[in-house]
């Protein structure tokens, strides 16, 4: 059920399922007694189980009443995925223990829903790092929890539950969760997850996670994320923290931040990335369009190819001008990108407001914005959804979608002043 989506009656979807909530019984498995979804604006709200009127294979449909309030679990309230998937159970038969990796939930005789079969992983019999121990299904009778009912389980388990989440999604998910299980959690999760989720956090949160898993595996995970990214939370730090944090990261990485770190926040040099596609002029489309399709380059930078006399990496030689991705597609392979530059469009300098930039992207209906230095050398580019996080209020990922934004209206005023 975890991702499936959810209608209401006339077929309008509501937003798709992230957890299943249950109360523990002094006799008999777990109640369900309701869904946590998903809403638009990443918002997790409650549905009531008795709201549901069907679940079938995937999709779900209820009554189409849901009350957006955020989710708050309550303290005898426990969400299967969240904290019951991946706790260890002992099997009453005397079998041994196991793992809870699944949970089946089925409708009781008195038409309630409860935990019906659980499916267990037993301890591997093997040593070899590769196999994996059997597996078994059971009756919620059938097993017995080895700690107090409604313990958290391994972090571990959590961790790869939310394996397939977009970032975006991941960083809430982790935001919902209790501090202390949050770092558990943060901890299971590799340096270029971790990276992804922060990079969706408010920069407040950035902050706290960065001081709770210690400075080398802090300096790690900054080494991943995006320079523009890593440079905001490091300009949230304490001077003398921050410079400790860029003596440990990779000297190519602390470079480019520290370049961004010498403009205002507001400005296209603190909005910039340092990693925009640089090429020169006699590279080949067939070269450039090699470029694009590399899967962990930002779809805003792949629209574009920047072209510059050496060298290469920013801060560049003088800055050419810009090769559209549509452009080079209308050419052969072999044709040289020199040949379609469009020098027609003036970068901003790393001191322009970011006001500026944002007007710029609107006029000329762009995604990326080259930004060059008084010399007029290529230093980076910054994207659409970085201009839009500099417009949004600070709080905007935790904002109610169903209410509007009043200081963003301010905001795209000033830029069209």
């Amino acid at each position: 059920m975890a991702g499936c989506p959810v209608f209401d009656p006339a077929g309008d979807r509501l937003g798709k399922v992230r957890d299943v909530v249950v109360v523990y019984r002094s006799s008999g498995a777990p109640r369900v007694i309701g869904l946590v979804l998903e809403i638009p604006g990443r918002r997790q709200v409650f549905v009531s189980i008795g709201r549901v009127t069907s679940i079938a294979q995937g999709q779900i449909i209820t009554t189409g009443l849901i009350n957006v309030r955020r989710f708050q679990p309550r303290a005898d309230e426990r969400r299967i995925m969240a904290e019951i998937i991946g706790r260890r159970v002992a099997l009453r038969d005397g079998s041994g223990n196991a793992t809870i990796e699944d949970v089946a939930i089925e409708r009781s005789r008195i038409g309630e829903w409860e935990i019906g079969q659980v499916f267990l992983r037993k301890p591997r019999t093997s040593a070899s790092p590769f196999a994996k121990g059997p597996t078994a299904f059971a009756t919620w009778g059938e097993v017995r929890e080895q700690h107090a009912p409604g313990e958290a389980q391994s972090a571990e388990h959590l961790a790869q539950s939310y394996a397939e989440l977009w970032p975006a999604d991941l960083a809430n998910t982790l935001l919902d969760l209790p501090h202390e299980r949050m770092i558990e959690v943060v901890a299971e999760l590799s340096d270029e997850r971790l990276a992804d989720a922060l990079e969706e956090m408010p920069e407040d949160e950035q902050v706290t996670i960065l001081e709770a898993i210690g400075d080398e595996r802090a300096a790690d995970v900054l080494d991943v994320m995006d320079p523009d990214d890593a440079a905001d939370v490091l300009a949230e730090l304490d001077a003398q923290r921050s410079e400790q944090l860029l003596q440990m990261m990779e000297p190519e990485e602390a470079e480019d931040v520290r370049l961004i770190l010498q403009y205002g926040a507001d400005t296209a040099g603190g909005l910039m990335t340092t990693d925009p596609i640089i090429l020169p002029a006699d590279a080949t489309i067939a070269e450039a369009l090699a470029l694009i399709r590399r899967h962990e380059l930002h779809p805003a930078l792949a629209t574009s190819v920047f072209v510059t006399l050496p060298p290469y990496e920013t801060p560049t030689g003088r800055y050419l001008g810009t090769v559209h991705f549509q452009r080079m597609l209308r050419y052969p392979p072999h044709e040289r990108i020199g040949a379609i530059i469009d020098d027609s469009i003036d970068a901003v300098e790393g001191e322009s407001p970011g006001a500026e930039v944002a007007r710029r992207l609107a006029s000329y209906d762009l995604v990326v914005m080259p930004v060059v230095d008084r010399a007029h050398r290529l230093i980076g580019a910054v994207t659409v959804d970085d201009i839009l996080d500099s417009l949004l209020p600070e709080d905007w990922r935790s904002h109610d979608a169903s209410e509007p934004i009043p200081s963003l209206t301010g905001a795209i005023r000033t830029v069209e002043t």
